[in-house]
Order: C-alpha cells, then sequence, then structure tokens
C-alpha cells in the first residue's frame, strides 16, 4: 500500500484571491514506512506573499524570485502522487490550491482527486477527540510527537509531523520514525529536493510475522486505546 504524505505553503489563505503555492512537501509511506523518498519544491508564485503568510511560514518574496513556476514541476508532482492515496490535515485547503494550479496549465491537467483518492485527517481527528483542538500542533502534543524545530511551518517538516500524527491515530507506529526527524528539520526551508517515479530505485521492506503472544499483546493494546476512546482497528474488524 503506498501513501503520500502531503502539505503545502502558499502565498495566503483564500485560494479565491489567486493566491498561490509556493512549497509542496511530500513523504512516501509503503505499507505504513516511511521509505525515505520524498517530493519538494519551492515554487515561484509570480505574485507576492501576504504579510500574514509570511509570518506563518517565513518563506519570502526574495527566496522564491528563482525558484521553477508550478507548471515546470507540474508532471513530476504528478507523477509522484498519481496511484497513491493522499494523505492530507484539512485537506480541501490543499486540494483547492493545488487544484487551482492545474487548471491554470492550459486544460492539460484533471483535478487532484482524478489522479489519487485522498485521507483528511482533520475530520478523523475530530472523530477521535471529540471537542478538542485538532490542529496539527495539537495533535502532535496530544501524542506525544516532538514539532519543538517547528519555528515556522514548512511544507516537508509538516508532512513528516503529521506522517507521525497518522501512524499514531490509526495504530500508534508513529514513534517508530524519529531518526529521520534530523534530515526532513535540517533542510526544510532552505533546499529543494525532488525524487520523481523516474529516479526512483527499487527497494525492498523485510516483513516479519507476528507471533501468537505478540498478537496477544496487541490485542490487548487496541483494547486499552478503546477505553481511551474510539479504536478504528477494532471498529473494521468487526465489519
Amino acid at each position: 500500500m503506498r501513501q503520500i504524505v502531503l502539505d503545502t505553503e502558499t502565498t495566503g489563505i483564500k485560494v479565491e484571491d489567486g493566491h498561490r503555492v509556493i512549497e509542496i512537501g511530500c513523504l512516501e509511506l509503503v505499507n505504513r514506512k516511511l521509505t525515505g523518498i520524498r517530493f519538494h519544491h519551492y515554487i515561484n508564485p509570480k505574485r507576492a506573499v501576504e504579510m500574514g503568510a509570511l509570518a506563518v511560514h517565513g518563506i519570502t518574496n526574495e527566496f522564491l524570485s528563482n525558484k521553477p513556476t508550478f507548471n515546470i514541476i507540474a508532471n513530476e508532482f504528478i507523477d509522484f502522487v498519481s496511484g497513491a492515496e493522499l494523505i492530507i490535515h484539512n485537506a480541501p485547503f490543499d486540494v483547492s490550491f493545488i487544484n487551482y494550479e492545474l487548471a491554470l496549465i492550459s486544460g492539460e491537467f484533471k483535478k487532484l482527486t482524478d489522479y489519487c483518492p485522498i485521507i483528511d485527517t482533520l475530520p478523523l481527528a475530530r472523530q477521535l477527540h471529540v471537542g478538542q483542538r485538532n490542529s496539527l500542533d495539537a495533535l502532535c502534543k496530544r501524542y506525544g510527537i516532538d514539532h519543538s524545530k517547528r519555528d515556522f511551518h514548512g511544507a516537508l517538516l509538516d508532512a513528516y509531523l503529521l506522517a507521525q500524527v497518522y501512524l499514531a491515530m490509526t495504530g500508534g507506529q508513529g514513534s517508530f520514525f524519529d531518526s529521520l526527524s534530523e534530515d526532513v528539520t535540517n533542510d526544510h526551508l532552505h533546499s529543494s529536493q525532488v525524487r520523481t517515479a523516474e529516479s526512483i530505485q527499487q527497494y525492498s521492506l523485510t516483513v516479519l510475522q507476528a507471533n501468537s503472544e505478540e498478537v496477544a499483546e496487541h490485542e490487548h493494546y487496541l483494547q486499552q486505546m478503546r477505553q481511551h476512546g474510539k479504536c478504528l482497528w477494532l471498529d473494521v474488524s468487526k465489519k
């Protein structure tokens, strides 16, 4: 199962006002494990970044001035995400901006949902934590995920944090990937690294089968999760 955790940064809040994407960060999960393969680009929006947005992500007009425009990286982006399941926090925001960018390219591309299904982690979090704050920062705090280096929002860094949050919400495996945090946070603001479908090398994952004792321990863990809220795995297994 291939999934892509995606986040964007933009010039402003409302796509209806012509605001544009300035950064896309994507991390690949295969069978719920981060592979280290990612798609990351800063994008020249051909318009000014609003001061409110600048205060959030810290990406300046000067920094973006020599970056490629969206139409230059569009094919690479679609190749990377096609066929995967996208995981996005507050998906309508990011999807609306990406669809706007795709629509500007002379009808060459379809909408993002024509290339891949999408999981929105915000309504999922609201189902699990009714009446509580469910921003990415709040979820990181709730699940004990270190986001201390998040002075600014950055698409690649936020995608990494979201990957951990998603794994924690749906199975409690987010803490397995702390070793990747240094690599992601060190280059999240001032680098442009791209892995396309054509450049991805073959890889294999080792699968270890659980023994009966481990299965029993896992079942006990799920029951404990249910005592503190909803457990999606137990609910799905009964259907």
